[in-house]
């Protein structure tokens, strides 16, 4: 046991499916065992932060961190993690671009108003804040501060890899575990393990034909043709702006893609290749002999009928784009 290489396993802006997702390893979890000794997992061990600094610089053989980094408690972790570590992968969609957490940075109050506030089954009647200290006869209660942003782990630390998804597929997670328990030569550095480097679409077996759309549904609006192409529907698909690798499991069950697994390779945001996508198949109708106003007036008809465009476009890709969403 002691002669084991050491894992760890950090959790932090995020909702716990990436841990779910180790979990479905199913019987490799055993094989995972004989691998590592696990010494680091909030949601399994008692470790201590102090147990962990104790421990030699890069004595920890591999640390998987999930979550985007929201308080000051996750960036002190990302970067005593990385200290201890010598391979540290950023698992899922939260650690790799910002994830659903990173939404929150298009609220430039934050979201303390809208839990605390305005929630309509919490009753605050004093509109009492959390603050990151407080004082009460006992002594001074801390609370870990938030952020500016919620950023993507590679903001903050270096990452050797990413294991991209939301959760990674167990296949895909076995497929960058193995090599690493193998003692297999790895990618090079900042690569995504387990992933594809083209686009879901490429891997899609729906029928795909011209595209021309012309109003948006929502997916309880319509029935779709279990064969064609969710896009040619006018269902956004965010299969063209997404990276592959997850066998476009979504769409096999008429589910549109949403985007979990970040921006395919050479893509610097996912958001702006998926806005570039429909901008060339919008059927506005015939427009000869209408004025700037009235083209303008069609565009805008046919994208009302996109109800979320930011949540819909950048909904797990929004911290690590160009954009970044960041708060004043």
């Amino acid at each position: 046991m002691a002669n084991k290489p050491q894992l760890s396993i950090y959790w932090a802006a995020s909702c716990g499916g990436c841990e779910i997702a180790i979990l479905n390893l199913h019987e490799r979890l055993l094989d995972l065992d004989a691998a590592f000794d696990l010494v680091f997992c909030p949601c399994l061990l008692d470790t201590k932060k102090k147990d962990i600094e104790a421990l030699p610089d890069r004595s920890i053989a591999l640390t998987l961190v999930n979550g985007a980094l929201r308080t000051g408690e996750n960036r002190e972790m990302a970067r005593l993690l990385r200290r201890k570590s010598q391979l540290l992968i950023g698992f899922g969609a939260c650690a790799h671009q910002g994830g659903i957490p990173a939404l929150a940075n298009l609220d430039p109050a934050g979201p303390l108003p809208a839990i605390y506030l305005e929630g309509p089954t919490t009753p605050n009647p004093a509109r009492t804040l959390p603050l990151p200290e407080t004082t009460v006869p006992e002594g001074t209660l801390q609370l870990p501060p938030f952020l500016g942003r919620v950023a993507p782990l590679a903001e903050e630390v270096a990452v050797d890899y990413f294991i991209p998804g939301c959760p990674p597929e167990p296949e895909q997670v076995w497929k960058a575990l193995d090599p690493v328990i193998q003692g297999k030569p790895l990618p090079p550095l900042g690569s995504a393990l387990g992933a594809g480097r083209s686009a879901v679409c490429a891997e899609c077996g729906r029928r795909k034909r011209e595209k021309k759309i012309s109003r948006f549904h929502r997916t309880w609006e319509i029935v779709p043709d279990p064969e064609q192409c969710l896009l040619d529907q006018g269902l956004v698909c965010m299969g063209p702006a997404t990276r592959d690798g997850c066998g476009a499991l979504c769409p096999q069950v008429s589910m549109p893609c949403t985007g979990c697994y970040g921006p395919p390779e050479g893509v610097a945001d996912q958001g702006a290749a998926m806005v570039a996508a429909l901008g060339s198949i919008l059927d506005i109708g015939p427009i000869t002999g209408l004025s700037p106003e009235e083209i303008a007036a069609r565009i805008d008809e046919v994208l009302g009928s996109l109800p979320d465009a930011a949540g819909t476009f950048y909904k797990y890709s929004l911290a690590g784009s160009l954009l970044k969403g960041r708060l004043p």
